[in-house]
C-alpha cells in the first residue's frame, strides 16, 4: 500500500461538482463517487477535511449582479453549501466513515457550529470535517474559507479539485493552444490573472505558506495521487 505524503489535507471541491453532468442540484452518482474517492485516502489513516462550494445550488455573486443585495444573496450561498455538506456527510457515512459537518453560521439543529479546537478532536479521532457556509461573511467565496481554514487546522496542504487537470496558461476551453503548467508560484498565479482561484484565498495561502495543489476530480484515484505525493496537476508554492 503506498504511503501518504500528508498527514492532514484539506479538500475544496465545487458545488458544481455534485451536480455530475446535470445543470442544476445533486447528483446521486456524483457524490457516490465523491465519498469512493474520499475513501480511498481515508484508508490510508490521513486526516480529511473538506470544504464544498455551493455554486449547484445558488451562487450569490451572480445574484447579485441582476440587483439582489449582495449581502443577502451570499447569505443564501452560504446555505447552499449546507446542503451540499448534508449530503456529502450521508454519503461519506454510507461508506462506514464518521463524519462532523461544522458551519460558520449556528444552525443547532442541522449540524455543529464552527469551533477549531472540536475540528481538530474529530479529526484526530479519524472522522472526516466538512466545513459549511463558507467564512460566515459575505463577500468572501468558499476558496478563501478552504484556505483559511486549512491553515487553522494545520493543514499539510490544499487540495483544489476542479473538473480541469491543472492550470493553464490560458483558458484551455477556449484556447486549444493553452498550456498547462506543472508549478508555479503563487505571485505568479496572481500576476497572471489565471482564475483557478480566488485572489484573496490565494493570497492567504501566499502570506501563509500553504501549498496547493490543483488537479481534476472527475479523474478516479486523483485525490489518492495527490495525497501520495504523484505530480498530477499543478502545484502551487512559494519561490
Amino acid at each position: 500500500m503506498p504511503l501518504s505524503k500528508y498527514k492532514r489535507i484539506l479538500v475544496k471541491m465545487s458545488g458544481e461538482a455534485l451536480a455530475g453532468e446535470e445543470k442544476f442540484g445533486i447528483s446521486p452518482k456524483m457524490i457516490t463517487y465523491v465519498a469512493e474517492e474520499v475513501r480511498s485516502v481515508y484508508d490510508l489513516g490521513v486526516q480529511i477535511a473538506l470544504v464544498i462550494g455551493g455554486g449547484n445550488i445558488f451562487r450569490g455573486i451572480a445574484a447579485s449582479s441582476f440587483g439582489m443585495d449582495r449581502t443577502a444573496a451570499d447569505h443564501m450561498g452560504m446555505l447552499a453549501t449546507v446542503i451540499n455538506s448534508l449530503a456529502l456527510q450521508d454519503a461519506l457515512e454510507k461508506k462506514g466513515i464518521q463524519t462532523r459537518v461544522q458551519t460558520a453560521i449556528e444552525m443547532h439543529s442541522v449540524a455543529e457550529p464552527y469551533v477549531l479546537r472540536r475540528a481538530i478532536r474529530h479529526l484526530e479521532k479519524g472522522r472526516v470535517v466538512i466545513f459549511a457556509s463558507g467564512t460566515g461573511n459575505p463577500y468572501f467565496t468558499t476558496d478563501t474559507a478552504a484556505a483559511l481554514r486549512a491553515k487553522e487546522i494545520h493543514a499539510d496542504v490544499l487540495l483544489k479539485a476542479t473538473r480541469v487537470d491543472g492550470i493553464y496558461d490560458t483558458d484551455p476551453s477556449k484556447n486549444s493552444n493553452a498550456k498547462k503548467i506543472e508549478m508555479i508560484t503563487y505571485i505568479d498565479l496572481l500576476n497572471l490573472g489565471l482564475k483557478i482561484m480566488d485572489s484573496t484565498a490565494v493570497s492567504l495561502a501566499m502570506a501563509n505558506h500553504l501549498p496547493i495543489i490543483v488537479f481534476n476530480l472527475m479523474e478516479k484515484g486523483n485525490i489518492r495521487k495527490a495525497v501520495c505525493g504523484e505530480q498530477i496537476g499543478t502545484y502551487v508554492q512559494g519561490a
